[in-house]
């Protein structure tokens, strides 16, 4: 028997690729596995089609760059980042996963409110949450949380570091009275 799996246009989060740098090849082949829209900054494309994969929309193209058939081009006056974001927002995309070389999740602030943003670096995976979220965890996993205001949380301990630890295997609940509150993950 087989299975057939239906994904819709935009179910998955789309996947913009901002700096690639040492990203762990099977942590982007997990973002891949369910051939979200693919959009790379103008640098990283030749790498990228030389890795075999189909690239829908370029950022910052150059008048002269050759692209595979139907690849779409968004012009950054400024910012790629911020015009993906507001690419993928008006195209009613409900997330987008980055990878970057670092997290600036407070510098996309003003963004979270429109679409479910994740980045991504080499060593952390970081995002934003609304008060009541809940992850179940293993016993050790480690948090980064940025502090910027009071917040309780179930089966966590801050470590010497500032960072936080997972007390035992099950659910990490977050509570605060700000809009979110930033976090990251070791991979």
């Amino acid at each position: 028997m087989s299975s057939h799996h239906i994904v819709r246009e935009k179910q998955e989060p789309a996947l913009y690729i901002h700096h690639l740098g040492a990203f762990n090849e099977e942590y982007l082949g997990q973002l891949l596995e369910w051939s979200p829209t693919l959009i790379v900054n103008s640098s990283l494309y030749e790498k990228l089609i030389s890795l075999g994969l189909k690239v829908d929309i370029v950022v910052n193209a150059s008048g002269q760059d050759f692209f595979q058939e139907n690849t779409k081009v968004i012009q950054a006056s400024t910012n790629e980042l911020d015009a993906v974001l507001d690419y993928l927002i008006a195209e009613k995309y409900p997330a987008v996963n980055v990878i970057d070389e670092k997290s600036n999740l407070r510098e996309l602030g003003s963004y979270i409110s429109e679409i479910n943003i994740v980045v991504f670096t080499e060593t952390e995976k970081a995002y934003a949450i609304k008060s009541g979220f809940s992850i179940w965890k293993p016993k050790g996993s480690i948090f980064h949380i940025e502090v910027v205001s009071y917040f309780e949380t179930g089966n966590l301990k801050q470590d010497e570091n500032g960072d936080f630890s997972v007390i035992n295997d099950g659910f990490v609940t977050f509570n605060f009275t700000t809009p979110y509150l930033f976090i990251s993950e070791k991979l």
